[in-house]
Order: structure tokens, then sequence, then C-alpha cells
């Protein structure tokens, strides 16, 4: 199952990141993935099928939110994937970022489909104790493209043959967005 575009997410790196943004996002991602207890990142609200988390990271001076969703690959009920959108401290970026299962063939990177069209792939950035992570800051085309699409499905490669599908709601995405602090 391959996909054909290559890197038609928008780019993913900015010079300035803040290390409580990272902090935060470290923090959400272990949170939301399944399995994972959650004792900090408290629920603020519900939109269709996503939340929004909100927690303070070490050192931040302000309260900051996510919104999230985690699912499961459609034919291995142990492999879970977590996205995570929010707006950057400085009000100025969008991100997403999407925390992958351990194992995944990094070079590969990470698929989207919308509406069983691909959109592209976006480079891993960097693995954690709990997953690898895959980011794109999200442009007005892309946010566009979620709000319109009706399925997403997230691609995994365990081989460069084999694509996992992650299925994922678009349900509550607009809402949720605009609704994040």
């Amino acid at each position: 199952m391959g996909l054909s575009k290559s890197m038609a997410w928008p780019a993913t790196r900015q010079a300035n990141r803040l290390p409580a943004l990272a902090a935060l996002l470290a923090a959400l991602a272990l949170l939301a993935l399944p399995g994972h207890a959650h004792a900090q990142g408290a629920v603020r609200s519900v939109h269709g099928d996503w939340q929004i988390r909100c927690d303070t990271p070490p050192g931040a001076q302000t309260e900051q939110c996510a919104l999230i969703q985690s699912v499961v690959a459609e034919d291995r009920s142990n492999a879970g994937l977590t996205v995570i959108v929010l707006k950057t401290a400085d009000q100025k970026s969008r991100l997403m970022r999407v925390v992958a299962p351990l194992g995944v063939l990094l070079p590969s990177g990470l698929g989207l489909k919308l509406d069983n069209q691909d959109v592209g792939r976006a480079g891993f950035v960097r693995c954690l104790p709990n997953g690898c992570v895959a980011e794109v800051v999200m442009d007005d085309k892309l946010l566009g493209q979620l709000r319109a699409a009706k399925t997403a499905t997230f691609i995994i490669f365990e081989t460069p043959e084999e694509g996992i599908g992650f299925p994922l709601s678009l349900n509550g995405l607009g809402e949720g967005y605009d609704k994040l602090p």
C-alpha cells in the first residue's frame, strides 16, 4: 500500500519552538496513548470524538491545551496511534503531532489519506519511550481539508510494502479546534 506523493504535508521545522511546548506535547503524548494512566492533562471539553486536554508543563507560566484523539489499527488491536492538534503559545502556528507505535519504519514516514485521497507523507522527527512522533505545521489548506473530509486514515509502515491503516474520526475536529484557547 504505497503513497505516491512525497511530503505533501507542510514543512515542520520551526526555529522558535518553546521548550515548555515540547514538554507539554511529550506529556500529552504519554497521557493520550491507549493503556496509559490519565493522571495529568485534565479533559477540558469533548467535541465529537476529540478531547481538549489541558496541563501546565514544568517551567511554564500558563496552562496549555491540545485537541487529542487516540485510535487503534483496523486489523491490530495492540497498535495505537495518538493525534494531537494545538496552537503554539505565541498563537502564530498550528501543529499536528502524531505519535505512532515503536517499530515503525522511520524512512517511510507517516501517510495520510482523507476520503481515500492521498494527502502525502510526513517524516518522523523523534522517537520517545512510548512511540515515534511525526509533526506537521497545519496551514489553512490542510486545516480546510480536515474540516471538509468525512474520513481520515493515517498509515504507518513496518516494511516498505506493508502499510497499517489507522482510521481516525474527524467528527468534532473543526468544533474542537475552534474552541482551543
